[in-house]
């Protein structure tokens, strides 16, 4: 993440009881094209991106930067869960001063319904309690979104406020490193 001070990256990996969570490789990049090109994930984040487009500008080794995680299983990508720093200029702040962390996540269709992203997203909140202690983690999602609107309750998230961005409804919910993850 940007600004997060003493925080060393990468990470050593994360590891759950079925997955690894890792800095990403040039390996996962046609997993990463296939996540962005997908209409079933675009659904609720803008629509799917061309795959052409994908192919033509995605980095060889895609999404190396703080705050990325890549979500593997049995040695195959299914997915990436990201924090970044909400920006002041977004909608929707805990503190006054902005600058939140924000969790964000992003699943292949095939991996859908098995627990993943809970058990994912989980262990990131954990190791950003454990790396900063006391710092809020926000999360914005469509409310028409029902499945991420199940995990944020699941992961201890509140409820802040609703708003209208995208032309559709948001909801904006928080969670302090001291709610259990999982």
């Amino acid at each position: 993440m940007n600004g997060l001070g003493p925080v060393a990256w990468p990470p050593d990996p994360v590891r759950t009881e079925r997955l690894v969570l890792r800095q990403s490789e040039a390996r996962d990049r046609s997993a990463l094209i296939e996540l962005f090109a997908s209409p079933e994930v675009g659904t609720y984040v803008g629509g799917a991106r061309p795959r052409d487009e994908l192919e033509r500008t995605m980095p060889e080794v895609p999404g190396r930067r703080p705050g990325f995680f890549v979500v593997e299983l049995d040695g195959a990508l299914i997915g990436m869960v990201t924090l970044d720093r909400h920006d002041a200029e977004r909608s929707g702040h805990v503190r006054p001063e902005a600058d939140e962390a924000e969790l964000g996540y992003m699943f292949l269709p095939r991996a859908w319904g098995r627990g993943y992203a809970a058990e994912a997203c989980a262990a990131v909140l954990d190791w950003v309690a454990a790396a900063l202690p006391g710092e809020p983690v926000v999360l914005t999602t469509q409310t028409a979104n029902d499945r991420s609107m199940r995990l944020a309750a699941k992961l201890g998230f509140t409820e802040v406020r609703r708003y209208e961005d995208y032309g559709a409804e948001q909801w904006y919910g928080v969670r302090t490193s001291a709610a259990p993850a999982g």
